[in-house]
C-alpha cells in the first residue's frame, strides 16, 4: 500500500486513485512532521516532566494515528477507529499549539525544561509551528478518508452497510393506555 507512480488499477475511477494517493501522501507527511515533533520535543529535555510526557504521548498518538490510516483505507473496522483518533489528536494538536503561541514561557515552565529560556521557547515555538501543520493536515486526511470510503460505498455496492429504516412508532396506543394520567400524551 506504498505511494507508486504506476497506473491505477482498472476496478477503481482514476478519482478514487488520485484521491487514494493524496491521501497516503498526506499521511506520510503526518508521519514525518509528528516524528520532528518528537525529535524537537525530546531536544527540550523534559523527562521528569508529567506535562511533557503527555506532550510526547501526543506525538506518538499522531503517528499512531496515520498508519493506522495507510491501514484503514479499504477496512470497515478500522476506519471509524482511524475517524475518531484523527478528531482527538487534531483537537489535542490545535489545542497544544494555541498554548505554545500564546503561553509560550508558562508553557515552557510547566515542562520543566533545562534547557535555556530563549532556546527553549524557540525550540518550543518551532514545535507549535509543526503542531499547526500537523492540525490543518488531519483535518485534510479526514476529509479525504470521507472521501475514499464514499467512493468505496458508491462504486463497490456491497462493502457499505445499508441503514433499514422502520417505523418510528415504539408502542401501540393500546399499551399507552395503562399508564397513569401525566404519561398518556
Amino acid at each position: 500500500m506504498g505511494l507508486s507512480m504506476n497506473n491505477p488499477p482498472t476496478t477503481i475511477t482514476p478519482r478514487h486513485y488520485n484521491i487514494h494517493k493524496l491521501f497516503l501522501f498526506c499521511n506520510y507527511v503526518l508521519l514525518g512532521a509528528a516524528s520532528s515533533c518528537i525529535f524537537l520535543t525530546l531536544s527540550l529535555r523534559l523527562v521528569p516532566s508529567v506535562c511533557g510526557f503527555f506532550l510526547i504521548l501526543l506525538h506518538i498518538f499522531t503517528i499512531a494515528g496515520a498508519v493506522s490510516g495507510c491501514a484503514a483505507v479499504g477496512a470497515n473496522r478500522w476506519y471509524s477507529a482511524h475517524m475518531v483518533a484523527t478528531v482527538l489528536t487534531a483537537i489535542f494538536q490545535g489545542s497544544v499549539s494555541v498554548l505554545v503561541f500564546t503561553r509560550t514561557s508558562d508553557f515552557l515552565g510547566e515542562l520543566q525544561s533545562y534547557v535555556r529560556e530563549e532556546d527553549g521557547s524557540v525550540i518550543l515555538k518551532l514545535s507549535g509551528g509543526l503542531a499547526i501543520l500537523i492540525f490543518c493536515l488531519e483535518w485534510v486526511v479526514l476529509t479525504l478518508a470521507f472521501f475514499l470510503k464514499y467512493y468505496a460505498c458508491v462504486e463497490g455496492g456491497n462493502t457499505c452497510r445499508t441503514v433499514v429504516l422502520g417505523s418510528a412508532k415504539v408502542q401501540q396506543d393500546e399499551d399507552l393506555k395503562d399508564w397513569p394520567w401525566p404519561f398518556q400524551v
